[in-house]
């Protein structure tokens, strides 16, 4: 009995730190559902995910009580009423193809709006010329930054003093991404090898980065500190340490780490050029 016993202990402690009377003395820590959320968008994607959680664990609970009752209603030693055998109900099987197949799609037009602000909406820099806003001369927020992914390890790369990729002045650093707060950041994304995914677990992002393919994420940030980046996708045997660090600062921060990093970069480089004469 210490098994179910021990599992109803965990969803009912879990759920009292979920709703508004958390803080028991069996209560589990807090954030054990999710971590915390930094993102403007997070608040739909946690209200999903609980709405989710609410409904099959509603399902889950249903069809246990219903096995259990089964179990001992109709057990063999104790019921000696002949068993009767049905060839099923045509009405049952309708229910229970309908049900969950309208479950889905109530699922799938409640998320749509959600999916839209944070997968298909890229943020814009300003509308075009014809004054409309989701036509094709709308001019898209540019990236800040390129994320690239690789075994094993996130190469980040800011744009120099000319604003632009792929030019002498990039800075390129290693698992430490920086971001100003309460900004729509918009980030490049892609693979130099394998598969990988970019997890942001705080600011529930996450997107596969596929070899080839040259993606966009955006999110915007509402609390400063310090927060994991993860691989969520099993890209090879050091999957496990493929990891680095969100840093959310305010803009004046932001722009003084990074004319620090241009510096360093620049002595560095004049350091070598120096060696090699």
């Amino acid at each position: 009995m210490l098994v179910p016993i021990l599992g109803v202990w965990v969803f009912v402690s879990a759920a009292f730190n979920w709703w508004p009377f958390s803080g028991g003395a069996l209560a589990f820590p807090g954030e054990h559902w999710l971590p915390h959320d930094i993102s403007v968008h997070g608040v739909v994607i946690d209200g999903l995910y609980y709405f989710i959680l609410a409904v099959t664990g509603a399902i889950f609970i249903a069809t246990t009580v219903a096995m259990f009752w089964f179990l001992l209603r109709y057990d063999g030693r104790q019921n000696a009423t002949p068993v009767k055998f049905i060839h099923g109900s045509h009405t049952l099987e309708v229910i229970w193809s309908v049900l969950p197949a309208v479950t889905l799609l109530f699922i799938a037009i409640f998320q749509m709006n959600a999916w839209s602000d944070v997968k298909i909406q890229r943020p814009l820099q300003s509308v075009g010329p014809d004054g409309e806003q989701g036509t094709l001369d709308d001019v898209f927020l540019p990236p800040l930054l390129e994320v690239t992914g690789r075994q094993f390890e996130w190469k980040i790369r800011y744009p120099g003093e000319d604003q632009e990729f792929d030019t002498p002045d990039d800075i390129h650093l290693v698992n430490d991404l920086h971001i100003p707060v309460d900004e729509e950041i918009v980030i490049a994304i892609k693979s130099d090898d394998v598969l990988h995914s970019f997890f942001l677990p705080n600011v529930r992002l996450k997107q596969d980065v596929v070899p080839g393919m040259k993606q966009y994420i955006w999110f915007e940030a509402t609390e400063t500190g310090t927060f994991d980046i993860v691989c969520a996708e099993l890209c090879g045997w050091g999957h496990y340490k493929m990891k680095g660090r969100l840093t959310v600062e305010s803009r004046e921060d932001f722009e003084r780490w990074l004319g620090q990093k241009y510096k360093a970069q620049e002595t560095n480089q004049l350091s070598l050029e120096l060696a090699e004469r």
